[in-house]
């Protein structure tokens, strides 16, 4: 059974509305003012809200802009319910992110219309997505059926990098979103020593390099294919097409991107105050979770450059700690590949 928010200050019209929402099946929590509406919102999660406009306390435009910040609110359909029907409010509302806008008075076939629209369209573009290309085109494929949408190109462009191609460089400006399809990506930069530290690693299903696109800015990173790797590209207008004309999209999209961000706060601190020693060993156990696709040793191919510039160090003190951990059991070395034996104790590496 969904539920339903119903805030609206008239008490007639507040328990009129919230029989006829009862009887159609739904689940009802009411409030008569836009605070006791955003708390209700917060603590609920209704599946949909429909609000009044003019109220004490907070108007609608208010608990609409309040919910719109949290992350757990922000994308729950909203249809404004308001006896001013001028196009100026109209307007402002959905500008403000609003679903719909329906006047008093109104017809209860024409609410109940409203309500089961928006929740099939919020449905629809709230379903899981496998993180890899297939997944991504079925998500655009979906939400280009909104109207609002589109417009959105059904053509998705790749191209394939070879094993240490520059995908882009620190300076240049981005050209659209990136999400790999196949293979792994390094993010890294360049201090005034020509030194390349390593800022982030990628694999397949995973975006990197769009906040830039989000600030407009240049890029201050650059990325280098690790082995070879296919990209897939979406342009820059299909990107913010889908952040900004539709608030369930934005929502799922935003999910979407956002599933690494938490990982850079960890990697400062230990950065900062881990051994050389358990640096390495952690930087190998972030490699081997990130990478391996089956249980058991995981080999991958990686210079003594990269790993000291993801483990901040130099390369002569990686080599000389890869080769204690060697002695250990831990890895095998034959040339640039690294095999890792026994990931469990290299997670338990203090110092």
């Amino acid at each position: 059974m969904k539920t339903i928010l119903l805030i609206e200050d008239n008490p007639d019209m507040r328990e009129n509305t919230a029989e006829i929402l009862e009887l159609a099946g739904y689940r009802v929590l009411t409030a008569e003012n836009g605070k006791m509406g955003v708390a209700v919102a917060k603590a609920e999660k209704p599946d949909l809200i429909i609000c009044d406009i003019m109220m004490p306390e907070l108007d609608g435009y208010g608990v609409l802009r309040m919910l719109g910040k949290q992350s757990e609110t922000a994308s729950i359909p909203f249809i404004f319910l308001t006896a001013k029907a001028e196009k100026t409010d109209f307007r402002k509302g959905m500008n403000l992110g609003a679903d719909d806008y329906i006047t008093k008075p109104f017809d209860e076939v024409e609410l109940l219309d409203a309500i089961e629209m928006r929740l099939q369209k919020h449905q629809s573009v709230n379903k899981d997505y496998e993180s890899n290309g297939d997944g991504l085109h079925r998500f655009l494929n979906d939400v280009r059926t909104l109207d609002a949408l589109s417009e959105i190109s059904p053509e998705r462009q790749t191209r394939l990098y070879k094993t240490r191609e520059v995908i882009f460089h620190e300076g240049s400006y981005p050209y659209g979103l990136l999400m790999i399809n196949s293979g792994k990506v390094r993010c890294y930069k360049t201090n005034h020593d020509a030194k390349e530290y390593t800022t982030g690693l990628f694999k397949s299903g995973e975006y990197f390099g769009y906040l830039p696109l989000l600030r407009n800015t240049m890029y201050e990173e650059s990325a280098m294919a690790m082995e070879d790797t296919e990209v897939l590209i979406i342009p820059a207008k299909d990107f913010f097409a889908l952040l900004y004309n539709n608030r369930d999209v934005a929502g799922r999209f935003i999910r979407l991107l956002s599933d690494n961000l938490s990982e850079k706060e960890d990697e400062l601190l230990h950065l900062a105050y881990d051994s050389v020693r358990k640096r390495v060993a952690d930087a190998l156990v972030q490699l081997y979770t990130k990478f391996q696709e089956k249980p058991g040793q995981f080999s991958m191919s990686i210079t003594r450059d990269h790993l000291a510039s993801i483990v901040g160090t130099s390369k002569e003190c990686v080599i000389r700690v890869l080769s204690d951990f060697k002695e250990e059991n831990l890895v095998d070395t034959h040339m640039s590949e690294i095999t890792i034996l026994n990931p469990d104790k290299l997670a338990k590496v203090k110092y």
